[in-house]
């Protein structure tokens, strides 16, 4: 019993300490890019990056459900040794991926058009962000198609792969960023160049790891079989609700800086220091419930109960630690960390007026990070859907209610209630989603 313990915390531990390291190296993209920008250029170009890497954000993080979906039903036919079926479903994942990448380059033109009325700023920010926006939109396939395969290599048990892409991919990005800008004088077209240039050897660098690993599977490949219409609706399915449940998370994020905005540029300041901290510790949780998706999925296909309750069990064992300690964490070296970020004494000084809200999030928030990964293992993707509607009624009534009496105070308790709501529900309703799923 002691030896099986061991053993499925070691299993815990191998697929997230590559998935955390993956999930730092995320935000590397939109940085990398800001900091060679901001050598090269003023305010508005700094700008420009901030907001041409925005408007992508906002685009690809409604495109998840490529990386959620495939990850889910991967794991789950890995668990049931169905190699067939893995292999049927990154077929499915590509194929879909590569059509929504088509669509987002045959429909550039109105989204630049929709970002242009929502900048509404100076013209040379406006150029200069559509500028970045037309070249980087070409990355579009590569940044679809990686999700798939990052899923995919998941749901196969395989965290350190995608962490290994990831890595090198930062490093090509700096390198041709470097090159388009200091050598070719490209200026922001260069920034953008040298990331689609990094995501298509991200890519391929993708596909050699799947062909070095994975190539003597080819045999089983059936692109007819893969494509047939019921599977394909299932996967519709699974993914439409991962979708609309994704949608209510951008919704609840663009929300609070768009508000933030209006209580004037001190709250911005302070908010956008503040949601640092929630981003830290999401990228930690995060790595836990990529391997949640893993584990759960290829127990639940494996029809293997008693470990699928003892992983659940023990991924909540880590996520209470690691609440523990980020707590305190935050209570005492709160404003030392946010000094990493700004030496701007008073935008510190506002931020830690609020800094007691922060100090609550690890609480309020962990359930919702690790369940999210074992729903999305269980590809329990309606009660995911129903849950988070749920949450973002609560979060928009929370506000509405609260902002008028307490102002930031009040977004800071909404959005307090929205991660309590959102992981408390998925806790409650997880025995009967998990037994639900693992009888079938």
């Amino acid at each position: 019993m002691h030896h099986f313990l061991r053993s499925m915390n070691r299993q815990i531990l191998r697929l997230t300490l590559p998935n955390i390291i993956t999930n730092i190296t995320v935000p590397l993209l939109g940085m990398v890019d800001l900091a060679i920008v901001g050598h090269i250029g003023d305010a508005t170009h700094i700008g420009a990056i901030a907001l041409g890497t925005t408007i992508f954000n906002l685009i690809y993080w409604n495109f998840g459900f490529l990386r959620m979906g495939t990850s889910g039903l991967t794991a789950q036919a890995y668990g049931a040794n169905n190699t067939d079926e893995t292999l049927r479903i990154l077929v499915r994942g590509i194929t879909i991926a590569l059509s929504a990448a088509l669509l987002l380059l045959a429909l550039q033109v109105p989204i630049a058009q929709l970002a242009r009325r929502l900048i509404n700023r100076s013209p040379q920010l406006i150029a200069l962000t559509l500028t970045y926006f037309y070249v980087r939109i070409w990355a579009a396939p590569a940044t679809l198609g990686l999700y798939v395969l990052k899923g995919w290599f998941i749901g196969m048990q395989d965290s350190r792969t995608p962490m290994i892409i990831a890595i090198l991919l930062n490093i090509v990005n700096i390198l041709f960023s470097l090159l388009f800008v200091m050598v070719f004088h490209m200026d922001i077209a260069g920034v953008a160049l040298g990331t689609v240039l990094a995501q298509y050897c991200g890519l391929l660098m993708a596909i050699g790891c799947w062909l070095y690993k994975y190539g003597h599977l080819r045999q089983h490949i059936h692109i007819k079989e893969s494509l047939r219409w019921d599977d394909m609706k299932r996967f519709f399915h699974l993914n439409s609700d991962i979708f609309l449940r994704t949608l209510c998370l951008v919704a609840v994020f663009s929300f609070i800086p768009f508000i933030s905005y209006h209580m004037g540029d001190d709250i911005l300041a302070a908010n956008t220091l503040l949601m640092q901290l929630f981003t830290l510790f999401s990228y930690i949780m995060d790595g836990f419930a990529y391997a949640g998706e893993a584990l759960v999925g290829r127990f639940i296909g494996a029809e293997d109960e008693p470990s699928l309750r003892k992983v659940i069990r023990y991924l909540v064992y880590w996520g209470c630690g690691l609440t523990a300690i980020f707590t305190l964490l935050y209570f005492f070296c709160g404003e030392w960390i946010l000094g990493i970020f700004t030496d701007k004494r008073e935008v510190i000084a506002t931020a830690m007026s609020y800094m007691r809200w922060t100090i609550a999030v690890p609480v309020a928030g962990f359930a919702a990070f690790l369940f999210d990964g074992i729903y999305i293992g269980a590809t329990a993707s309606k009660a995911m859907r129903n849950i988070m509607f749920i949450a973002t009624a609560v979060f928009f009534g929370g506000y509405y209610l609260l902002a008028p009496v307490l102002d930031n105070d009040g977004l800071w308790i909404a959005f307090l209630l929205f991660l309590v709501f959102r992981g408390g529900l998925m806790w409650i309703a997880c025995h009967r989603v998990i037994t639900t799923k693992s009888s079938h």
